[in-house]
């Protein structure tokens, strides 16, 4: 296993578990936070500020799908749209990225006040080349990041983003490993928005959906 990931025996999940764990019911877990609660009030009126102010977010500097590195401050005037994932994901991020992709075309020229930003927490696969190819698809202004594993703990633990790597060695599991590869990692999917100054606004639960995200982002981006 890598350094930096917790490990430790369970029982194999099922793929209905899995699917679960690869975000949602690892990200609504965080005691208390009920990110839902954030977006109730976004909209046309005035954007409050988000109780969770300062418990997300820190400095980063990682490498680029592109090959370049960047830092967090290359991205100051823009929003930040954080989303963390990895290539081998079965279903739970392309879904993410696909409704990302969604809301920002649907908020029209709003969209180029925010920076989609796709943090890997599996960087031992996920390189600069395998980001490019596996984003393609997706929206273009969207920059995959990737670096060592330190690089990803500790921008993990900044967004306290959970990752675990959960093996797939079992009879069981052949099913998910021709997508998944070995093993998979189990991760919260919340997405953060960050303000022009680094700073964080609000988190964005999964299955949250196109409307309610461009809804929410356009809100924000008007006042950017």
């Amino acid at each position: 296993m890598t350094a930096g990931f917790a490990t430790g025996p369970r029982p194999l999940p099922s793929r209905r578990s899995v699917l679960s764990g690869l975000g949602f019911a690892t990200a609504c877990g965080l005691a208390g936070l009920r990110p839902a609660a954030a977006h109730e009030a976004h909209g046309a009126a005035a954007v409050p500020v988000d109780p969770l102010a300062g418990r997300f977010g820190g400095p980063f500097t990682l490498t680029s799908h592109r090959g370049t590195r960047v830092s967090d401050t290359d991205f100051r005037g823009a929003l930040m749209l954080v989303y963390f994932g990895f290539t081998h994901c079965v279903d739970v991020c392309p879904v993410d990225l696909a409704v990302q992709q969604g809301a920002l075309a649907e908020i029209g020229d709003l969209a180029s006040r925010i920076q989609p930003l796709f943090i890997t927490v599996d960087p031992a696969r996920d390189t600069p080349e395998v980001l490019a190819s596996y984003l393609a698809p997706f929206h273009p202004a969207t920059l995959g990041l990737t670096g060592t594993e330190a690089e990803i703990a500790a921008v993990a633990k900044a967004y306290r983003v959970h990752r675990r790597r959960v093996p797939l060695d079992g009879p069981e599991a052949e099913h998910l490993r021709d997508a998944a590869g070995a093993y998979i990692v189990d991760h919260g999917a919340l997405t953060f928005l960050m303000g022009p100054d680094g700073r964080f606004l609000t988190l964005v639960p999964h299955g949250a959906g196109i409307d309610r995200l461009a809804t929410l982002l356009a809100g924000y981006a008007a006042k950017a």
